[in-house]
């Protein structure tokens, strides 16, 4: 017996049946006409506007036929399928409920949110999120557009757990076959997945051609190591490996790169640096920090860059440390590798082996006055020169007196430092001390005004005052293991001690005044103007100095002056100046320029200079000069040298899917002034993968403002 349901026109709305699947999940059906079938072959035959709703997703038809015998439902006409992670459209699709499956023929597909799209001979969708596909074309160019695209006999995804694996896979591009791979498996989205990472090609320096072709292993879920087999033409192979972990108390990495017999070097290179953190539960907290390599001439001819050229120490540090409310101790070990050995032995940095630290201070402060313990003992140790034991105390009182807009804080301490000495230097004694008192008072004031003649804007304006007071010890029988003296700037300006290090401790009886202001914009927050005015004055002239230092007597410092002024709000410029009217004129100033659009335009001009060492001049530019293509470069001079430093330039081509990038650079690459070039070109298959050079740091670091957009 037929019978015959049809939507009524009173009520204008679909009719609506009821099934579960095997797993006990409700499936509706609504469709404009419904027929169902009952006796030896029944059934349900669904047309007009068929709409089939499951737990997770949701299919459209123009008709459907339901089996109950098969439990299946045979689906026609403009099939659209959609779940949370995939869309496909097709003329006709069958579900299994029993079996759990779902079968597209010549179907298109859409996965996640993004343009990631293809189409397929046949699509079969199975429980747990896998995808079976035949015969794919795949791509994330938008519609229209199939600049490039992926050809495979056979993908399976696996939507639930992010992975993918293919047969007989080949990429196109300008559809110019670029890439063949018989098997390969490869992560959806951010999930991480066994496999070769996309190569990375250079060329250009007197390293040669080179080929980097990174094989990633993900070893476990807090596991992981990059392997990186590199060949350069003019040196050899090298390979390297990145090993990563993380655990509920400890993090670290591994990084070993080996280079067996280099061809201009002679011999084989290395490079190790090991960083770990370990939390235990009782707070105390262990972290290692070495590194080591096989020469001084291994990051300039292998490094890259001009940081890592620049590199003349690797530190070799173990470090145990804990803290309590009102506590902390530090113990550590920590030696140095030099390796610019044209610095003189008796310029390299002491070994602390070992250095402990304890500070502590008293958890109540009566009236606002707070003390505190700050002690050391450390071992100093190296090939030549005086060795030996320093120890360090210093008890200290603070009181903290403040209000809204103002505040005062004086200080006194008391400090006492004692050798035990080796390897005395002739006329030197074996246990010298050295102990004196230092007194401060910091004081400060906050004032802030609306602006009369500018609207919603608030000008403040913040004097800081600083009286010290140390007196004068004779210092010149204690040696020198870890101090310096700095740069002078505007945090410097403020210390109570114009060394870095406890071997020199400087007299002083002085006031350091500073003034800063700022022009703040209500509406956003912006600083229009900032600007900050530093300088002290000496009441007596100093005598401590460091070993072959002359201290030239002076009734003051040098000027310290900092100035950022947002003219508009895509140019902005910034100066800081050093100078001192009486001795030095200008001892450092710096400058620099920004010009930064909305529409990603940038183009930056910087100065710097400091008395006998440097003055550099620099310009650099990310400018899009259409919807499509930009120009990048970057030109560091020095006007001191009459050379040019570093130089790159480079191109950008960015489509709808895909980008192309190519940069030149010119650059001093060793320690001795020699010049290196390379050339890089890198194609970015957006969503999929990138292949050749990769310069976004190189671009970030040399061009302010730069963000590597291309992804």
């Amino acid at each position: 017996m037929n019978v015959y349901a049809q939507q009524q026109d009173m009520c204008n709305l679909p009719l609506t049946l009821s099934q579960k699947d095997k797993n006990n999940q409700a499936i509706n059906f609504e469709a404009d006409n419904i027929y169902l079938n009952v006796g030896s072959q029944p059934g349900t035959n669904l047309t007009g506007n068929v709409t089939i709703t499951g737990n997770e997703s949701i299919t459209t038809a123009k008709s459907a036929n339901y089996d109950p015998s098969t439990e299946s439902l045979n689906l026609k006409g403009n099939v659209q399928f959609e779940n949370n992670n995939l869309m496909v459209s097709s003329e006709s699709a069958l579900f299994s409920y029993s079996g759990g499956q779902i079968l597209f023929d010549e179907a298109i597909f859409a996965l996640g949110s993004n343009t990631s799209r293809g189409n397929a001979e046949s699509i079969e969708l199975q429980e747990r999120g896998i995808l079976n596909l035949r015969n794919v074309n795949y791509t994330t160019c938008p519609v229209g557009s199939n600049d490039w695209f992926i050809k495979a006999k056979k993908i399976v995804l696996n939507l639930d757990e992010g992975q993918a694996k293919a047969d007989k896979v080949s990429l196109s591009f300008k559809d110019i076959p670029i890439l063949y791979i018989p098997k390969i498996s490869f992560p959806l989205g951010d999930a991480r997945k066994s496999g070769f990472l996309a190569p990375e090609i250079g060329g250009g320096g007197r390293s040669g051609n080179e080929i980097r072709l990174p094989w990633y292993w993900n070893i476990a879920k807090n596991y992981d190591a990059t392997i990186i087999p590199r060949i350069l033409t003019g040196r050899g192979f090298q390979l390297g490996n990145e090993f990563r972990y993380l655990s509920s108390a400890n993090k670290g990495q591994l990084k070993l790169d080996y280079l067996n017999n280099d061809n201009i070097f002679g011999k084989s290179r290395h490079y190790i640096q090991f960083n770990n953190e370990t939390n235990f539960a009782n707070g105390i907290r262990a972290t290692i920090d070495y590194g080591n390599t096989s020469d001084g001439n291994y990051f300039e001819d292998l490094g890259g860059n001009l940081s890592m050229t620049s590199i003349t120490h690797l530190n070799q540090n173990i470090m145990v440390d804990a803290f309590g409310e009102n506590w902390s101790v530090l113990a550590r070990f920590q030696n140095f590798q030099t390796i610019d050995k044209s610095i003189q032995l008796t310029d390299r940095p002491y070994a602390r082996l070992p250095q402990i630290k304890f500070n502590a201070s008293l958890p109540y402060k009566p009236l606002g006055i707070s003390a505190s313990l700050d002690s050391e003992i450390v071992f100093f140790d190296r090939e030549v020169g005086t060795t030996g034991w320093r120890i360090d105390t210093q008890p200290q009182l603070d009181w903290s007196i403040k209000n809204d807009g103002w505040y005062v804080n004086p200080s006194i301490a008391l400090k006492h430092t004692q050798y035990e000495l080796k390897n005395l230097e002739k006329g030197q004694i074996s246990d010298p001390s050295r102990t004196l008192p230092i007194a401060s008072l910091d004081a400060g004031l906050f004032f802030e005004r609306p602006l009369k003649n500018y609207n919603n804007h608030t000008q403040t304006f913040e004097p800081r005052l600083l009286y010290l007071s140390t007196p004068y010890r004779d210092q010149n029988n204690l040696p020198i293991f870890d101090t310096i003296e700095p740069d002078l700037n505007l945090v410097q300006l403020f210390q109570k001690n114009r060394f870095i290090g406890i071997d020199r401790i400087a007299d002083m009886e002085q006031i350091s005044l500073g003034f800063g202001s700022k022009i703040i914009d209500n509406k956003d927050g912006k600083e229009v103007i900032s600007m900050t005015l530093g300088k002290a004055f000496y009441l007596k002239n100093q005598k401590v100095t460091l070993p072959g230092e002359n201290l030239l007597p002076s009734s003051n410092s040098d000027f310290i002056a900092e100035l950022r002024f947002l003219i508009f709000d895509d140019l902005n410029f910034d100066i800081s100046h050093q100078w001192n009217n009486e001795n030095t004129g200008v001892a450092r100033s710096q400058a620099r320029l920004q010009y930064r659009s909305k529409n990603n335009k940038i183009l930056n001009f910087g100065y710097r200079f400091r008395q006998n060492l440097l003055e550099q001049g620099n310009i650099s530019w990310s400018w899009p000069i259409s919807e499509t293509w930009n120009v990048l470069g970057h030109y560091n001079y020095s006007i001191r040298d009459k050379k040019t430093l570093e130089q790159f330039y480079g191109l950008e081509y960015e489509s709808c899917c895909w980008a192309v990038r190519m940069v030149y650079r010119q650059y001093v690459s060793t320690r001795d002034g020699q010049e290196d070039t390379s050339l890089g070109i890198q194609l970015v298959l957006k969503g999929m993968t990138s292949i050749g050079t990769k310069a976004d740091k190189l671009l970030e670091r040399g061009i302010l403002g730069y963000s590597n957009y291309i992804q």
